[in-house]
């Protein structure tokens, strides 16, 4: 039953992240969080090896994003350099932070998190250009922040670095394939920090290595995978302002039941 769970939030997140653009993170985590206290770990690791797992299951989808971003020439590697250094910092201290958060902290900051983004989807909230590209110290405190904030609440990123991008004149197209490059950094770097966090944290279920729960990762790696280009697919098909909308019901849903415990 759990493989068949993992499967599905897997399937969703990827569906999701081909349709409209988000991250998984922003579903595996609390379907994680949820599924884990139902089968009895421990409440005080729950959130943290959610976090971690999705970080994980975001390096598989990151690959199979980037090659096909990459393929239509979307990608502004130089972009990906010149904010790799900051992201890769970002999401290490990220999960520094995480870890010293107790589980209720970590879940609130996660559903406000998930309120936040479901205001600007509601809203279609879109960010114009208002300068140029800063310069290296300024790409990489913007890489920085997104690395950290992104790797605490187990996302890739995309909810930060596509407006940043945009904010910076570089058009919308390649923004969201830049940000799915950058989404692989922040990946390894948080998956690497929730690791070394949860090393040795006797109250972890057997599968785990630190906070990443590997039956999960399997099973949400393998589906979302497949998922994804059926989401990009029906992209071209169906009425996305409207899902937006409702997708963003579902968030202020999500991040209120987890914001009130």
């Amino acid at each position: 039953m759990d493989l068949g769970f993992y499967l599905l939030v897997g399937g969703i997140a990827g569906l999701l992240a081909g349709l409209l653009g988000i991250g998984g993170g922003l579903v595996i985590v609390p379907s994680l969080v949820w599924l884990y206290l139902g089968n009895g770990f421990d409440p005080s690791t729950v959130v943290h090896l959610a976090v971690g797992t999705s970080l994980a299951t975001i390096i598989i989808t990151s690959i199979s994003s980037v090659r096909a971003h990459h393929k239509r020439g979307a990608v502004r590697w130089h972009l990906v350099a010149r904010l790799a250094p900051g992201i890769v910092l970002g999401a290490w201290l990220g999960a520094a932070v995480a870890d010293l958060l107790q589980a209720w902290w970590l879940q609130r900051v996660f559903a406000c998190f998930v309120i936040l983004v479901g205001a600007q989807m509601a809203l279609g909230a879109r960010t114009e250009a208002h300068r140029d590209l800063p310069g290296l110290p300024g790409m990489s405190l913007a890489g920085g922040l997104i690395g950290m904030v992104s790797a605490i609440v187990g996302i890739g990123g995309g909810t930060m670095t596509v407006p940043f991008l945009n904010w910076c004149s570089v058009n919308m197209r390649e923004a969201v394939a830049t940000s799915a490059a950058c989404g692989l950094p922040i990946a390894l770097a948080g998956t690497i920090g929730f690791i070394i966090a949860g090393w040795g944290v006797v109250l972890l279920p057997a599968g785990s290595t630190g906070f990443v729960y590997w039956p999960a990762f399997l099973g949400i790696a393998v589906s979302s995978y497949l998922f994804a280009p059926l989401g990009a697919k029906l992209a071209h098909s169906l009425p996305l302002p409207a899902l937006k909308r409702v997708f963003a019901v579902l968030l202020f849903v999500v991040g209120g039941k987890m914001l009130l415990g």
